[in-house]
């Protein structure tokens, strides 16, 4: 009987060691793949993350679901890009979730966007010229070096709401920014040959990727941001190659690829899926992958003019 009493008494030693680090995670809700993996690698097993899209979705277009909602209400930290990319459904996730913690201006509530420099930010806000966002273009994730300023923000952040783990955070924090600097510089040296080329967009996805690495937009297949390529606008872009040459037309995973593969076809110019984020491609498998990846794309298509 005594024994008995021991064993029972070891079992339900173990299984409160098993339980109770989920129950203490912080429990973050990432917007964005890219956030949802950069929380991974500053917070680790100290957090519980879960993603809202993944990346074959458009992140402009997303349902503020009821199991989006439940989550965000559960949450200790909403972690989104910001700049409006999200505006068509994160408010109400965060209105109908009650969860004052993460509302805007709240420690719990963090906008990547914030801690970049915004580029094409628009003189004047007209709606007719398509989804133009007030705060500047919101696809941040496509430069290492923005990554870098958001990790720094977001480790801050999470040492801020869970002090108790504020030496673990800095910890990792530093670890990371260790890393991700030896990348940038691997991944710019890399990409050297691609400076100066001319490429076509599919969406106005690339400019911070195209400001990091010097390449020039020729074009954008989109007649205007978020409007589906048409027929004569393509024809338009076609004309333009006449004159000057691009190497390549870039889309997102998430986007058909159709309007890419018309030029491709039509111009003799290389279509290249970008991941855009984590999961994009079978090489993006994380941050790093993600611009491993990236930058192999982009040379193996258009590293020679």
């Amino acid at each position: 009987m005594k024994t008995s009493k021991i064993s029972f008494a070891v079992l339900v030693a173990a299984m409160a060691a098993i339980t109770l680090p989920a129950q203490a995670a912080l429990r973050v809700f990432a917007c964005e793949p890219e956030w949802g993996a950069l929380a991974q690698e500053l917070g680790g097993e100290l957090l519980e993350v879960t993603v809202a899209t993944n990346a074959l979705q458009d992140p402009h277009q997303i349902q503020a679901k009821p199991s989006l909602i439940a989550r965000t209400r559960n949450a200790d930290l909403v972690v989104c890009t910001g700049a409006e990319l999200e505006i068509g459904w994160l408010p109400v996730l965060l209105q109908q979730s009650g969860n004052a913690k993460v509302q805007s201006g709240q420690a719990g509530n963090f906008a990547a966007a914030d801690f970049v420099r915004k580029l094409d930010v628009p003189s004047q806000l007209d709606r007719a010229q398509g989804d133009v966002h007030a705060a500047g273009n919101p696809h941040i994730q496509t430069d290492p070096r923005n990554i870098a300023l958001v990790a720094t923000a977001l480790g801050t952040r999470l040492q801020q709401i869970d002090g108790a783990h504020a030496v673990q955070y800095a910890q990792r924090t530093a670890d990371f920014a260790k890393r991700w600097q030896q990348a940038i510089a691997r991944w710019t040296t890399q990409a050297a040959p691609l400076r100066g080329a001319a490429v076509v967009s599919q969406h106005k996805a690339f400019v911070y990727l195209y400001d990091w690495l010097g390449i020039k937009e020729l074009a954008v297949l989109e007649p205007k941001p978020g409007v589906e390529p048409t027929a004569s606008h393509l024809q338009s872009v076609l004309a333009t190659l006449k004159n000057t040459r691009a190497r390549m037309t870039l889309y997102s995973a998430y986007q058909d690829p159709k309007p890419a593969e018309w030029l491709s076809k039509n111009a003799g110019v290389p279509a290249v899926k970008i991941a855009f984020t984590v999961g994009g491609t079978e090489g993006a498998k994380d941050l790093f992958g993600l611009f491993d990846d990236t930058v192999a794309r982009l040379l193996a298509a258009g590293a020679k003019p």
